[in-house]
C-alpha cells in the first residue's frame, strides 16, 4: 500500500477514536456529517474499488479501512444508497482481519468497529458471525443481537428499505412503525 493511505489511515483512526466519540459515531450530527465529508469523501471515492487485501497490510490500516467503508459512508450520505455501497468492501476486511486475529490486538474501543461490518450484514451468516465476535463485549452484545433478529425475521433490515428503493411488507412497515431501527 502505498504512504498516502497509511496517511488517510493514521489521521481517520486519530479523529475517530480521540476527538470523536459515541455520541458523535451515532448521533447523527450534521456538523459530525460534514467534518467526515470535508475530510474523508475524498478517500472513500479514490479507495472504494480496491480490493480488500491491499488494506490487509496491518492491523491499523485495516482497522481504518473497516471504517472508511463501514462507518463513514454513513454519515458521508445519509438517506442515500450510497450509505452502503462499499458495505462489501468492509465486510472482506473486517474477516480478513478476524482471520488474521488481528482484532484482538486492538484495544477494546477499536475492536468492536471491526466487527462491525459483521453486523451491518444483510446475511444471516455474518450475523451468527456478528453473535460470535460480541459475544463477550457486553456494551455491544446487545446490539448485535437485536441486529441479528431483524434479519431472522425479515431476512434483511427494513428500516433501508426506502433508502434502497426496496417494497416493504406489512410486518416491515409495521416493525420501523414500532421504532425497530435494525
Amino acid at each position: 500500500m502505498t504512504a498516502a493511505p497509511r496517511r488517510w489511515a493514521a489521521e481517520l483512526l486519530h479523529l475517530w477514536f480521540h476527538r470523536l466519540g459515541p455520541a458523535d459515531w451515532f448521533g447523527g450530527a450534521a456538523e459530525v456529517d460534514a467534518l467526515l465529508r470535508r475530510r474523508f469523501a475524498r478517500e472513500w471515492h479514490a479507495l472504494r474499488h480496491r480490493p480488500a487485501r491491499e488494506f490487509l497490510t496491518d492491523p491499523l490500516t485495516a482497522q481504518a479501512a473497516v471504517l472508511l467503508f463501514d462507518q463513514v459512508p454513513r454519515n458521508l450520505f445519509r438517506d442515500d444508497p450510497r450509505a452502503f455501497a462499499s458495505d462489501g468492501l468492509a465486510l472482506a476486511i473486517a474477516r480478513g482481519m478476524i482471520a488474521r486475529g488481528w482484532h484482538e490486538r486492538l484495544p477494546p474501543r477499536m475492536r468492536a468497529f471491526a466487527g462491525m461490518p459483521l453486523m451491518h450484514s444483510e446475511a444471516i451468516a455474518d450475523q451468527l458471525a456478528s453473535l460470535r465476535f460480541f459475544a463477550c463485549e457486553p456494551e455491544n452484545r446487545a446490539f448485535a443481537v437485536s441486529h441479528h433478529r431483524m434479519i431472522a425475521r425479515f431476512g434483511r433490515f427494513p428500516h433501508r428499505n426506502r433508502v434502497l428503493g426496496r417494497r416493504s411488507t406489512p410486518a416491515e412497515k409495521h416493525a420501523v412503525a414500532q421504532g425497530f431501527a435494525w
